[in-house]
């Protein structure tokens, strides 16, 4: 029997709301931008799969909501998370502040002690940019996580971001022995389906680019 995949990685996306947390996802899952997109409701998740060093390796992506009404929903899916990624928008200090406010201590609070985690600025087509890179940096090394600077919207660095990630993730798990050793069963969403839209949300869009 042919296996569907020897590495499974579960990889949990966080950040404030506005980002652009949903438009990298739909970038990288499916290669496609939209300008208007719906804030995300609750909870989802796509899977990627790619081939790395002739390897199939099949990534369980979730994309959380940014508002705190729902962050107590998204806490819970912090667990067995391979790999955590942290979005911030480089035209808004405020969303770089709060991922040391707020989302790395999330992470420390929920998430497994040896978690990836990846540091991504998302917005970097904009000439309005207000986080420098060598600010970023600094931050990401105080934190020891990889840090790149993105672009949902001209798909600029996104793959290589995750690519390089799942890089890590493999190395982690071949040096630990645990080859192929992702999330032992796959979380229902308890959110709507990215890209759908309730009476809840129809008048709270974000533009994420």
């Amino acid at each position: 029997m042919i296996k569907e995949y020897d590495y499974l990685f579960k990889l949990v996306i966080v950040g404030n709301s506005g980002v652009g947390k949903s438009s990298l996802l739909l970038r990288f899952s499916d290669d496609t931008f939209s300008d208007s997109y719906l804030t995300t409701i609750g909870v989802d998740f796509r899977f990627k799969t790619l081939e790395i060093d002739g390897k199939k390796v099949k990534l369980q992506i979730w994309d959380t909501a940014g508002q705190e009404r729902f962050r107590t929903i998204t806490s819970a899916y912090y667990k067995g998370a391979d790999g955590i990624v942290l979005v911030y928008d480089v035209s808004s200090l405020a969303s770089f502040e709060d991922i040391d406010k707020f989302w790395i201590n999330e992470v420390d609070s929920y998430a497994e002690k040896n978690v990836e985690l990846l540091l991504l600025g998302n917005k970097s087509d904009i000439e309005e940019k207000v986080v420098t890179t060598q600010k970023a940096l600094d931050y990401a090394g105080i934190r020891k996580m990889a840090h790149m600077e993105v672009s949902a919207k001209t798909a600029d660095q996104v793959s290589k971001a995750f690519l390089n990630l799942a890089r890590k993730l493999i190395a982690k798990k071949d040096s630990q022995g645990q080859k192929g050793s992702g999330p032992q069963k796959t979380q229902q969403p308890t959110g709507q389906k990215i890209g759908q839209q309730s009476e809840e949300n129809k008048k709270e869009k974000e533009g994420c680019c």
